[in-house]
């Protein structure tokens, strides 16, 4: 049965855009709303500074799981079901949030975080349904488009703290699980849109329209879902310096992120002007994609993958160099840590898709995904050991090792192009 009828695939293309614009903005307000908060909520439930990062980095490793679970989903049954569960799933973990604050159990946190990360995955693959009907010469530009539209509810997010803690006085609830309420109805909303308008399928229409691959293209049905996707990676070098870059931005972006609203809060900072730091933050994340994506278009992914870990190792210094509290390095090095994940990831990300057969093209960015969650988890999970151990400043100049594992990958990947 035909999708769509010869022609009109331009149009599929533009109001699948419109769809995951809409859907980003709304999921994106979801996700971000808790950021100040959950460092924050996880010392308290633990009552150690040592597991305030424990929080945000088991969603950002649900999110890892996550994205290569939703993966094998959209290769089954395409995005739009991929999306759904992610967005519902999240729903779910934002309420775990809250009753984990009324009863006290960090378990409960922990387990909520894990829900959270889905919808963070679905984010993620809302990025990479942008490019399955895209032209090679605008993939890049598809991709930054939706990311760029994550800016309207990331930015907005952070900053409903103040509303978040009148709600939380409302219904009785701890103060800080006032966020993560207001998130999973964001996440309800997300989840609204893309079951209701996300048709048809771009990914089944791209696979409809695509020639038929050769047997040697990629492999056989009967394996694995991961080694088919780790062959794939590795038959390819130009992608698998897409999947190791990506990996490594992520990593040096959520390292030092999650740490950041403890050490302003060691300062004297209050929750406002955390989130206000962290929606700057969120502001060089997502509010630049749009100049990123017609970079990598232009100049080539590997250049801007690049230019990306330049970024990242200025934020990195400006914020070793920050005092504890409020402070003008801070605002700059998370704004900066914000947009040199923007251009790596952008330009990653876009190699992934440009590198990857049709065949297995939702399985093998779940697991890019994955790889890069796993790594993100890890960095997170080390960074508040980091700082208990020896400090905030330490934490950045260790995450420089990281920007020299992305300048390698830019290397690699220039060089295979």
């Amino acid at each position: 049965m035909t999708l769509v009828a010869p022609g009109s695939v331009a149009a599929v293309q533009k109001r699948t855009i419109l769809t995951l614009v809409a859907t980003q903005a709304v999921g994106a307000m979801g996700i971000t709303i808790g950021i100040a908060t959950a460092s924050l909520l996880a010392r308290d439930l633990s009552g150690s500074e040592s597991m305030a990062g424990l929080s945000q980095t088991t969603q950002v490793l649900g999110a890892a799981v996550a994205a290569y679970v939703l993966g094998r989903v959209m290769d089954a049954r395409g995005r739009r079901y991929g999306l759904l569960a992610g967005y519902l799933l999240g729903a779910a973990g934002g309420l775990l949030a809250v009753v984990a604050g009324v009863v006290g159990s960090m378990t409960l946190l922990l387990v909520g975080a894990v829900l959270l990360g889905a919808t963070t995955a679905a984010n993620n693959g809302a990025r990479y349904a942008a490019t399955d009907l895209a032209p090679a010469s605008s993939r890049a530009r598809a991709l930054s488009v939706v990311v760029w539209a994550t800016t309207f509810g990331a930015v907005i997010g952070p900053n409903l703290t103040g509303v978040a803690e009148l709600f939380t006085d409302a219904v009785g609830i701890p103060v800080l699980t006032g966020p993560f309420a207001l998130g999973a109805v964001a996440m309800l909303a997300a989840a609204l849109v893309v079951g209701v308008f996300l048709r048809p399928d771009p990914l089944l229409v791209a696979r409809e329209g695509a020639p038929p691959a050769s047997p040697s293209a990629v492999e056989p049905v009967e394996t694995t879902s991961w080694r088919r996707a780790i062959t794939v990676i590795r038959a390819r070098p130009a992608l698998a310096a897409a999947v190791v870059g990506q990996a490594a931005a992520h990593a040096t972006m959520v390292a030092v992120m999650v740490m950041t609203p403890l050490h302003m809060e060691h300062g004297g900072a209050g929750l406002e002007v955390i989130g206000l730091v962290i929606s700057g933050h969120v502001l060089g994340m997502f509010a630049f994609a749009p100049i990123a994506g017609w970079l990598a278009d232009r100049v080539g992914r590997a250049d801007v993958m690049a230019l990306g870990g330049g970024v990242l190792l200025m934020a990195l210094v400006l914020c070793a160099a920050a005092p504890q509290g409020s402070s003008g390095r801070i605002f700059v090095g998370l704004f900066l840590l914000g947009l040199g994940w923007s251009l790596a990831t952008i330009a990653a990300a876009t190699s992934v898709a440009d590198h990857t057969p049709i065949e297995v093209r939702a399985d093998v960015q779940g697991t890019a995904d994955l790889i890069m969650g796993v790594a993100a988890a890890a960095a997170g999970a080390l960074s508040g050991v980091v700082v208990d151990v020896a400090g905030y400043p330490a934490l950045a100049l260790c995450a420089i090792v990281l920007v020299v594992v992305l300048f390698g990958a830019a290397y690699v990947g220039r060089r295979s192009a």
